[in-house]
């Protein structure tokens, strides 16, 4: 572990705890009747500032601890797909289609020589453009991962068609006892279903000016890169949580099979709230469980208490060994678009996201140069498109939890 990480550990953890004391100062005040200590609220509120500066830290390792096989996974579908007969790679050198896809994209098609232009793999959906190459795309993949929290945690899936279909299980068999040589009776109650994940389109637009396309030392890939991520990171992210599967995919949050626990209080979140949401579901799920929330309710989770008086958030004892923070002993990932605590909402997702959700991938990046749209201001459009589609496939591996009595 290198001293600047031992420096961040150590720095966390005793925050945590001087988090811990201050909080527990203004409890018993507050119990004897002493009343608000500004200089004693100022403090908690310096230290909280310090906790969430420090918790970008910990949900790299928290990703990185979640996703990793995931990220793993989802490369090598990529590339599987990339390698089929007729998607444009399994005769090229990928150094010669980024090359060709990096004058493309500063020059226009029509300055490329007809080797070039061969290089490049045509989208086949109607709108056109051409695909990134491999190498671009893992970037920008691995990149929108970062951003975009769910596809950090749920099941990713690359497919060369409109839609997949996976099976979804609606019910099971039941074990039965039987005699030597007695009468097998059929077993019902078992029922397996195809579902049906589309993909959506989702579009970005980056414009960039003439003067920059000129300038060979401008990285173009880069800051294309760059913009197209934080844009389909952010719709994604949305999606994802509260899509109304109209045109885009359906979100966590959205689908009515998704089973819920209320908090025990009307306009807040309790301890004992959490608890019971974890045990809301099959312990088959909550062994690979993690939270879902935003930061401002980390911020309320971080004050409270189990029965036996322990703060239900644990500070991680080791980032670089990837034991991130904790919320009653499971990870966290923070959601922006996730509810704030407010009476009725949901603010709270709890469960194995890698069995609820899956996210399907079909058109991975494919741009469009259109040199004319924005012409009189000197800039150059590009047009990002992916195809992605996002669905609950099994709800009963999730649960949130409503703010109500």
């Amino acid at each position: 572990m290198s001293e600047d990480i031992k420096t961040l550990v150590q720095d966390l953890a005793e925050s945590h705890e001087e988090f811990k004391k201050a909080y527990d100062e203004k409890l018993d005040a507050l119990e004897s009747g002493k009343g608000h200590d500004t200089l004693l609220d100022d403090k908690i509120a310096n230290i909280e500032s310090k906790l969430d500066s420090l918790e970008d830290i910990n949900q790299a390792v928290t990703k990185a601890q979640l996703s990793q096989d995931n990220i793993k996974e989802q490369v090598e579908q990529l590339e599987t797909v990339m390698k089929r007969p007729n998607s444009g790679y399994e005769a090229k050198q990928i150094d010669e289609t980024c090359e060709a896809f990096s004058k493309f994209v500063r020059k226009g098609i029509e300055n490329l020589e007809p080797d070039e232009k061969k290089a490049l793999t045509v989208s086949n959906d109607s709108t056109g453009g051409y695909l990134a190459p491999p190498e671009y795309v893992r970037e920008l993949l691995k990149t929108v991962t970062e951003i975009s929290p769910v596809r950090s945690i749920a099941r990713v899936r690359s497919t060369g068609q409109r839609s997949i279909q996976v099976p979804k299980r609606s019910g099971q068999f039941s074990a039965q006892w039987v005699s030597e040589q007695g009468t097998r009776s059929e077993t019902t109650g078992y029922n397996v279903a195809l579902e049906e994940i589309p993909a959506h389109e989702l579009y970005a637009l980056v414009d960039i000016s003439e003067q920059n396309l000129e300038d060979t030392v401008f990285d173009l890939e880069a800051e294309m890169q760059s913009e197209f991520a934080e844009q389909f990171a952010k719709a994604e992210g949305t999606a994802f949580v509260s899509g109304n599967s109209v045109g885009k995919p359906e979100g966590l949050l959205t689908n009515g099979d998704v089973g819920e626990a209320n908090s025990g209080n009307g306009t807040a979140l309790l301890a004992d709230g959490l608890i019971t949401l974890v045990h809301s579901i099959k312990s088959e799920y909550s062994r690979n469980g993690s939270f879902v929330f935003n930061r401002s309710t980390l911020s309320a989770i971080r004050k409270l208490k189990d029965t036996a008086g322990q703060y239900v958030f644990q500070a991680g004892m080791s980032l670089q060994g990837g034991v991130p923070n904790t919320i009653l002993g499971y990870p966290y990932v923070e959601a922006t678009d996730m509810p704030d605590v407010g009476a009725g909402a949901y603010p709270v997702l709890f469960g194995d996201f890698a069995r609820a959700y899956m996210i399907v991938d079909r058109v991975a990046l494919a741009v469009s140069r259109d040199p004319f749209t924005q012409a009189t201001s000197g800039n150059v459009r590009y047009v990002a498109r992916r195809r992605v589609g996002g669905q609950v496939v099994q709800a009963e591996a999730i649960v949130k939890q409503k703010v109500s009595a």
